[in-house]
């Protein structure tokens, strides 16, 4: 049975999560992610669960390594776990949705002492074959509470049977095992060399929840590289210009 730890969310744009820990309570967290913590607080890290979950989790692309934080004092304990980047965080009561939940590999942020992370692996091969982030899957499971983060705005979406959603393949976070996951082919010549959306869309098909980020961590990194390659273009633009300027107005 997972630990029942109270949290409260801290932040706006840039998201940190506080957890209260009473004494002996725990939580996981990805190595990395702790903010601060207070006195009673006792750090352990491990593979949390043996070689083999660490390796698993270095297959999804998540550190081998998981810390635990456990409050060792007689008294109620907070440490707290920030976001990598600015976006959200989703807190995720598993009873709430039977016990499991999906999320994009780089989602998980922490989770309470009890909560199993492993991995789980699309099925269908379209999606194994492009789906880019959405290929290896965090599979969080257990009867308490999990956190995940996300960049930008969360959209939740609640997803009737057989109702469909098709989404960025990045765009996409976290959703529950009842929903049908798959990758498709975005179709069309024009689309294909002139949309900008990528080839492949994930389709959702319902039922059940779905949330979705509008500021994926890669689109927001591709957007600071090209700002920094127009930046150096621009630089080097200059400086040529202002030499054969010098040159044709005499000027050493």
């Amino acid at each position: 049975m997972a630990h029942d730890i109270d949290y409260r969310i801290l932040g706006d744009d840039i998201q940190a999560v506080e957890i209260e820990l009473d004494p002996g309570e725990a939580v996981r967290a990805e190595v990395g992610a702790m903010l601060f913590m207070e006195d009673g607080i006792q750090m352990q890290t491990g593979t949390g669960g043996g070689i083999f979950s660490g390796l698993k989790r270095m297959i999804s692309g998540e550190s081998f390594f998981i810390t635990s934080f456990l409050n060792t004092a007689n008294n109620k304990s907070r440490v707290t776990f920030a976001a990598p980047y600015p976006g959200k965080i989703i807190p995720l009561d598993l009873t709430q949705y039977g016990g499991t939940f999906l999320c994009q590999r780089d989602g998980f942020l922490c989770a309470a002492q009890g909560i199993d992370i492993s991995v789980e692996f699309t099925k269908r091969l379209g999606a194994g074959l492009f789906g880019g982030e959405g290929f290896i899957l965090q599979r969080l499971s257990g009867d308490g509470k999990a956190f995940v983060h996300a960049g930008g705005a969360i959209i939740q979406r609640t997803l009737q049977p057989n109702e469909t959603l098709r989404v960025d393949t990045g765009c996409l976070v976290a959703f529950q095992p009842s929903v049908d996951y798959d990758i498709q082919f975005i179709g069309g010549f024009k689309n294909v060399l002139f949309g900008g959306e990528g080839l492949f869309y994930a389709k959702l098909t319902g039922p059940g929840i779905v949330f979705l980020q509008s500021l994926p961590f890669v689109r927001l990194a591709d957007r600071i590289m090209a700002a920094a390659a127009w930046g150096r273009n621009k630089e080097q633009s200059s400086g040529i210009g202002g030499l054969l300027g010098g040159i044709i107005s005499g000027r050493d």
